[in-house]
């Protein structure tokens, strides 16, 4: 971890958020990298290469490991969280140094992961020096409709619905595993990707006392331009949607 160049634009930082990391004011790091193509995706500039974003696409500009470990240093006794997101934060090298740092420095971590990297999820858990305090797990749609709608033909996981079926229910028993304060399950309410019966399926991965977060789809600067002209579920679908996710896991919510 040493050798990694701290000076490298590695991520987007959100110097201070009070919402993304309950019960804490935080800065959030969203790390470049993700192994999966999310259709619905807007952080088209942590998602692809550099070689992959459209000539004249709009990112935000990239800060460095440096200037996030400036920033902890600087707001030590202010912030008591730091978020690592992305991307997919548990496919990115930095992210070992990034928690070690930032335990250092007396920060509480919170992980957000899509829930394909079981074992990599695992082996933060399974090391009390990079541990995180919070683990949040993303669940999309449907596991068994991961392998072709939550990723492009080119993907390595294309057609495998095995690979995501096993690869969810391990990620999310890990996060089940740790207090209920400690841990949650977030879903963006995409239509054609969001149903009952896709809650109902998606429910079956999660503990009875699950808090489950439910977000409204933005369709704006999607990776795949089809969703910019997907309009979101009106407020009354949505709230039947999440009702009924409630009727399963009482911890529901439209955030």
């Amino acid at each position: 971890m040493s050798e990694l160049d701290l000076n490298k634009p590695a991520g987007v930082l959100v110097k201070t958020t009070c919402v993304d990391f309950p019960g804490r004011v935080a800065g959030s790091f969203f790390l470049k990298g993700c192994n999966i193509r999310c259709p619905y995706c807007y952080n088209i500039g942590l998602v692809l290469s550099d070689s992959e974003i459209p000539a004249g696409t709009e990112t935000e500009p990239l800060n460095t490991v440096a200037e996030l470990f400036a920033h902890l240093e600087k707001r030590q006794g202010i912030l008591s969280g730091l978020v690592i997101s992305g991307g997919e934060p548990l496919l990115n090298p930095y992210t070992p140094l990034i928690i070690s740092r930032a335990k250092e420095l007396g920060y509480k971590i919170k992980i957000d992961t899509n829930g394909t990297l079981p074992e990599k999820l695992r082996t933060l858990i399974e090391d009390d020096s990079l541990r995180p305090d919070f683990i949040a797990m993303d669940i999309k749609t449907s596991p068994s409709r991961y392998s072709t709608l939550i990723c492009g033909e080119s993907s390595l996981y294309f057609g495998k619905s095995d690979f995501f079926e096993k690869a969810l229910r391990e990620s999310s028993e890990l996060a089940a595993s740790y207090p209920a304060d400690c841990r949650e399950w977030r879903t963006v309410l995409v239509p054609g990707l969001v149903t009952k019966e896709d809650i109902e399926q998606m429910a079956k991965l999660l503990p009875e006392d699950a808090s489950w977060q439910f977000a409204q789809f933005m369709n704006k600067n999607c990776l795949d331009p089809d969703y910019n002209d997907i309009y979101p579920y009106t407020d009354s679908e949505a709230n039947e949607l999440v009702d009924f996710a409630k009727s399963l896991i009482n911890g529901s919510n439209l955030r």
